[in-house]
């Protein structure tokens, strides 16, 4: 049954009277690019119990994150260490510690970490998240700052090449501009999180986080997930192009190129397709790089749909459901648009809420979905538990839909 939720106001610009006239802001720091410096700032940081993070890094030209700066805020200090010019391995203790750190959008400076530190924090608040849980959206970190601080970052260096050196006054002030105020916004979020009784709901989708990135750090098995169409492949050919898809991931982190840089999805359904055992039979397959016909790139290539044809692997089967493919369409699609409704009510970020694919899993019955573990169980699952046991309907009223008990009384 849909539930009475607090209600609240949306995101509201929150001007800081220093502020006022929306220039941007510098926040004093400290650059660190000596061991012994860093040292001191592990000290100082044991005595907190939290702190704001954020990263600089490329990853267009590498498979692996090639990390610049880490940038480190706790009440009165921001320091930028220069994760080129010393070894950063020694925050490791500080992330396995149980400290909550602090970031925004936390997904792509959790890779850069594992790639500097060899681990990830154990406790996490992402703003990005906890946004989406108050009606602000999942907003940028800029339109956060201007919105909740009235504060504008600059915004010029935002394409600058973070591994050039020496760095300049400017970059470096942009760097620390970035995790200064983070843990003003998570005062911030705690106390509305705290009056609408959802804080527990965005710590629960914080560890969420961590584990899938945990989960999915790294499995070449399951490379093939992410092949754009993988799907069209039929019999023998998706285990080929699962063991094409492995070797890939693995080429690419040992050479640390872009997976892309390596081949191409399309290249790689077509060789799966194929499925040649010679290097003249690899050559009459369409669109490949000449690159890929030659030397141990060829070799590689061969060994895998070798690897692929001995493989007796096949997608993993799907839990059967009561309905049929062509009719899960348009009951996912009904209950989506109901999803969209009760978000849009409550404020919450519809992609919080529940994904068409976690409607879909769900109704397929399968275990492994969000919608079947706390908050959404209760929100969310449930209802469309009760709608597909024939114990509750879909219904438009005040131009919306509403989840309702079925009368059980056709319409005549």
């Amino acid at each position: 049954m849909q539930r009475d939720l607090p209600r609240f106001r949306s995101c509201q610009v929150r001007q800081v009277e220093q502020h006022s006239n929306d220039h941007s802001f510098t926040q004093p720091y400290r650059y660190i690019d000596s061991k012994s410096d860093l040292n001191k700032v592990l000290v100082e940081l044991d005595a907190q119990s939290r702190f704001a993070l954020d990263t600089e890094f490329h990853r267009e030209r590498t498979y692996w994150p090639e990390v610049s700066l880490l940038q480190i805020a706790w009440p009165g200090n921001v320091v930028v260490i220069d994760a080129l010019a010393i070894d950063v391995g020694c925050l490791a203790p500080l992330m396995d510690s149980d400290k909550l750190v602090v970031l925004h959008a936390a997904s792509q400076d959790l890779q850069a970490l594992e790639r500097v530190c060899d681990t990830i924090p154990q406790r996490i608040f992402d703003t990005q998240i906890a946004a989406g849980f108050i009606g602000c959206g999942v907003p940028s970190l800029a339109s956060l700052y201007e919105n909740e601080l009235g504060l504008k970052l600059a915004k010029e260096q935002r394409l600058t090449d973070w591994l050039a050196r020496p760095l300049s006054r400017t970059q470096l002030e942009y760097a620390a501009n970035d995790v200064a105020h983070l843990l003003k916004i998570h005062d911030l979020f705690s106390v509305r999180l705290n009056e609408l009784g959802r804080l527990g709901w965005v710590e629960a989708e914080c560890r969420l986080l961590l584990e899938a990135h945990t989960a999915n750090t790294w499995k070449p098995e399951e490379a093939w997930r992410k092949i754009n169409g993988f799907r069209r492949l039929q019999g023998q050919a998706m285990a080929v192009g699962r063991s094409l898809a492995m070797w890939r991931q693995e080429r690419a982190a040992n050479i640390n190129r872009p997976i892309r840089h390596v081949m191409s999805d399309m290249a790689v359904v077509s060789i799966s397709m194929a499925m040649p055992t010679s290097k003249t039979k690899l050559a009459q397959v369409r669109g490949l790089n000449k690159s890929m016909l030659v030397g141990d790139l060829a070799d590689g290539i061969l060994s895998s749909v070798d690897a692929g044809l001995k493989s007796k692997w096949r997608v993993p089967s799907r839990p059967h459901s009561s309905l049929s493919r062509k009719r899960i369409r348009p009951v996912v699609d009904l209950i989506a648009v109901w999803v969209r409704q009760l978000a849009e009510e409550n404020q919450i970020e519809a992609s919080l809420l529940a994904t068409r694919a976690d409607i879909e899993t769900l109704v397929r019955g399968e275990d492994e979905t969000r919608l079947a573990k706390g908050w959404r169980a209760e929100m969310i699952g449930e209802p469309i538990h009760q709608l597909m046991n024939g114990e509750a309907a879909l219904a438009f009223d005040n131009d919306g839909v509403i989840l309702e008990r079925r009368s059980h009384c056709p319409v005549s």
